[in-house]
């Protein structure tokens, strides 16, 4: 069995952090990532960083594109707070499939950094226990 993610599919759980254009804390987010073909999709889920209640979270899907190592979605969040809408990621995926770094945009108004990592070897020791279980 190979070791750790295939750069060939996004496809699995990714940790998250983006940045605002502000002096504000960075924002943390869980996204799960379907890639079929060239196609990704997707969900997300954070804590509300701005207009909403202490310990509001936020969801959104994901839908966009990969070629190669350039990954492009767009978020839409599901419309339970209005200061939420849209944003558009740009990032690169690494070599080893384990990191995606670029920039988001809410188009027309700000944008800021971001990077997603899954762990190297979380997907095979779940494939392995599977197995080891059959």
């Amino acid at each position: 069995m190979p070791k750790g993610p295939s750069a060939a599919s996004l496809t699995g759980i990714w940790h998250g952090i983006y940045s605002y254009p502000l002096p504000r804390a960075p924002v943390s987010f869980v996204a799960t990532l379907i890639e079929t073909a060239s196609t990704v999709s997707g969900t997300t889920h954070e804590p509300c960083a701005i207009g909403g209640a202490p310990n509001e979270i936020l969801y959104a899907t994901l839908l966009g594109r990969r070629r190669d190592s350039a990954v492009a979605f767009v978020k839409t969040y599901d419309g339970a707070n209005p200061f939420y809408a849209t944003v558009a990621y740009e990032g690169t995926l690494s070599p080893d499939g384990t990191e995606i770094e670029g920039r988001w945009t809410v188009p027309g108004n700000w944008s800021g950094k971001f990077l997603m990592i899954r762990s190297a070897g979380k997907a095979d020791a779940i494939v392995r226990t599977v197995f080891e279980r059959a």
